[in-house]
């Protein structure tokens, strides 16, 4: 569904990715680890089409997508969860989650609200308040369920459950357990290992903008020392 090869990018002179390579396949979860700063938010941009590459491919779903705008990457099935969670503060629940519904694919039992709502009752329950006035594990919920309401074939979360109490990241990744049972492709950003092993099929590590380390939940266990000190646990 999505593979980068020898992926390249940067914010003007400041080159940040070198060599960044990843692959998700039909209803995998993948993870993308590494510490801060190592470049996993700019692999996501670049991903999106919020950042050019300077080097590398991506391909999702079978066509290129090195160059295309963030608006054809998401019409392609791309739904982004974004770091900082960027839902529309001004707007209630229900506008953020249908501002920007779709089922482009056509597909049968796509995300509604009633769905979303199945999957987060709280946003039920908020259906009319404004979105700013919502706590941050509530605004991660809503930002969750806005992408999946544009039914997409890939979820991206970037920073999954960065910052929330512990009840509230319980939530989300058993809300990542369901969609991955569901059969939902997910590229997921975060740093709790323990989480992560439990939802995903294959995990990558990024340091300094490269690739250094992929491998399953086997590899993962066998070189645990390795990879503990390329995400600084």
């Amino acid at each position: 569904m999505l593979e980068i090869y020898k992926l390249q990018a940067g914010y003007g002179p400041a080159k940040v990715l070198f060599d960044v390579s990843l692959r998700v396949r039909e209803g995998q979860v993948v993870t993308l680890m590494g510490r801060n700063g190592m470049g996993k938010t700019t692999t996501i941009r670049t991903i999106m089409g919020m950042l050019r590459p300077t080097g590398g491919e991506i391909s999702f779903c079978g066509r290129q997508i090195d160059n295309v705008p963030p608006e054809t990457v998401a019409r392609l099935g791309a739904g982004l969860v974004p770091e900082g969670r960027r839902i529309f503060h001004t707007l209630t629940v229900r506008e953020n989650l249908v501002a920007t519904a779709a089922n482009r694919r056509n597909v049968a039992g796509p995300w509604t609200l009633e769905r979303v709502h199945d999957l987060f009752p709280r946003l039920s329950e908020r259906s009319g308040q404004m979105a700013g006035t919502l706590s941050g594990g509530e605004q991660q919920m809503l930002a969750i369920g806005r992408a999946l309401m544009t039914n997409p074939r890939l979820l991206i979360l970037d920073e999954a459950t960065e910052g929330l109490a512990p009840v509230i990241r319980a939530e989300i990744w058993a809300c990542l357990r369901r969609l991955k049972a569901e059969g939902q492709a997910i590229l997921v950003v975060d740093k709790n290992i323990k989480e992560l092993k439990a939802i995903a099929d294959r995990h990558t590590i990024v340091e300094r903008g490269r690739t250094v380390w992929t491998g399953s939940n086997d590899d993962l266990e066998r070189d645990r020392e390795q990879v503990n000190v390329f995400v600084g646990l």
